[in-house]
């Protein structure tokens, strides 16, 4: 959903996000970056951008919140921590 509660497609959105940010391995399967990673919250299909994105990987995480910006996706903090959240890349 938009801000002002409009339906936006969400699989487009998110997938393209992911997918721009994901790269491949010796395998030839998809792996989505460790700080950016789709996922189900509350019933709707989101993108779960990881709070250390910000100070780590600025250019990655700007370009994520300025397109979330731009089209007026609602924003949600990701307050998980420990397990659940999502892992660092050390």
């Amino acid at each position: 959903m938009t801000t002002s509660d409009i339906a936006f497609n969400p699989a487009v959105w998110i997938e393209s996000l992911a997918a721009a940010l994901a790269g491949f391995l010796a395998d030839p399967r998809l792996r989505y970056t460790y700080g950016v990673q789709p996922n189900v919250v509350e019933g709707e299909l989101s993108l779960i951008v990881a709070p250390w994105l910000e100070t780590e990987d600025r250019a990655t995480y700007d370009h994520v919140m300025g397109f979330a910006k731009e089209h007026q996706l609602r924003i949600v903090e990701d307050r998980r921590t420990g397990e659940r959240a999502l892992p660092h890349p050390s």
